[in-house]
This record gives C-alpha cells, structure tokens and sequence, in this order.
C-alpha cells in the first residue's frame, strides 16, 4: 500500500526544540506549510473539533492520492487556529477515534497528541502500519506511543465502517457523559 503524503500546516506557537512536525519533516517525513494556502487541496484535516471521526470512509479519497493534513499550534489557542485554517482550505475536517498521548507534556491524557502522535495514528488507522511506525519510532516517546493505543490502533484499523469505528472506542475508553453538557 502507498504512503500518503503527510503535511502540516505550522503556525510556529511552539517550543522549536520540543516540536515533533519540524523534527518530521527534517526526517523526510512530512512536508511544512506557514500558511494554510500552501497545503494541499485534496485530502483530511485532522481537527480534533470536526466531529467526523477518520475511519474507512477516508480510504478511498487517501487511495487516491489524498492528503493527511496536521495543524501544528498551540492547544491554547486551537481555536482560532482552526478558524484561520477553515477559511483558507476545503479539506475535510476529521477528529481522530479516542487514544492516549505518550507525548512527555501530555502523557496519559485522551487525545492530547503531538503532530507526530496524530499523523502517526491517522496513517494506521488508514491501514498504513510501516508508515506510522517509520513516523514515530524516531520520538523518544514513539514506542511508548505504539504500546500505550496497540489494541485501540489495531481494532481501528480494521475497523469496516465508520459507525463501527466510532462505537469501538468505547470498549477501550471511558464515554464521555452527555448528561453534564
């Protein structure tokens, strides 16, 4: 199976020394943008407020060429982020099924991921093992990543439907109480 062209659109709201996208594209493994503009028209954004979980439904358009954009910034300022982003790109925004960051910031905590945390489990959960490990591997933290979410990475990616996919993760994970929204 083909590599998918990974890319991150990075706004430059972090530390330099601590940021997994800078040290990815350095290893050749995804290409930086500094404006949204740049990134690529064909494609996912994951964007942990979209919602629309990646999941099979995504295989086709990634088996065609598509790409797995990363927004790189600051979770404080998420929000405007994504904003800036959505006005400037038609990619199709996708939220990434529940997994825990092994990330030395945010270790243990559902969905706090590093750029390379999420690009490395979207291009698994696309069926693209070799790639992913070949993403994280590198990262201090990059096994820890592959141990902690082994048996959610490998029931997601074998996930048939999205619907599927979405109720999987709760036989890992602790759902979110909807009656305290």
């Amino acid at each position: 199976m083909a590599e998918v062209p990974l890319h991150v659109i990075h706004l430059n709201q972090d530390d330099p020394r601590k940021c997994t996208a800078r040290a990815m594209e350095t290893r050749g493994h995804a290409e930086l943008h500094h404006h949204p503009r740049q990134a690529p028209k064909r494609g996912i954004l994951l964007n942990p407020q979209s919602g629309t979980l990646q999941g099979p439904g995504d295989n086709t358009l990634l088996h065609r060429g598509g790409s797995i954009v990363a927004l790189d910034c600051s979770w404080k300022s998420l929000d405007s982020a994504i904003k800036e982003v959505s006005r400037h790109t038609r990619l199709g925004g996708r939220t990434l099924p529940v997994l825990l960051a092994a990330n030395p910031v945010s270790w243990g905590k559902p969905g706090r991921l590093t750029t390379a945390e999420a690009l490395c489990a979207s291009v698994i959960i696309s069926g693209r093992w070799d790639q992913g490990r070949k993403i994280i591997e590198p990262f201090a933290f990059g096994n820890e990543f592959l141990n902690l979410n082994s048996n959610p990475l490998e029931a997601y990616s074998n996930a048939k439907t999205n619907a599927e996919l979405a109720a999987m993760q709760w036989e890992f994970f602790d759902e979110p109480d909807s009656t305290n929204n």
